[in-house]
């Protein structure tokens, strides 16, 4: 199922938040990805809504299985392609920047085949 970028972009920030501080609430993801907490509400909203999240009494988000999976596959995306970006000589700041980019529009087929590459060669 194709989500939206930003959707991808919530769930990746939630899961790295998640694995710095051990617990996320909407305002350490407005804080982090320097949105208004009212567009972050929002997000979240349909984030729950769509089972990629789930939200406690106290505000504590966690992701669902299917929004970790996603969650998990961004952020893999992320991180491989700056560290490439980064053994051909692109600044670390210029190669994450570019990876946010490329991550949601390259296909799995094609990272599938850099990820290969880069296991073998780099």
């Amino acid at each position: 199922m194709k989500i939206k970028e930003s959707a991808e972009n919530y769930l990746e920030t939630i899961l790295i938040l998640s694995k710095k501080t051990g617990s996320v609430r909407s305002i350490d993801v407005a804080n982090e990805m320097n949105f208004t907490k009212a567009s972050i509400s929002v997000a979240m909203k349909h984030l729950r809504e769509d089972e990629y999240i789930n939200m406690d009494a106290d505000g504590i988000i966690t992701l669902t299985d299917k929004g970790k999976e996603i969650a998990s596959m961004v952020y893999e995306r992320h991180q491989l392609i700056a560290k490439i970006l980064i053994a051909l000589g692109v600044s670390e700041e210029t190669a994450y920047e570019d990876s946010c980019k490329i991550e949601h529009d390259l296909s799995q087929e094609s990272f599938e085949r850099i990820k290969e590459y880069y296991e073998k060669h780099i």
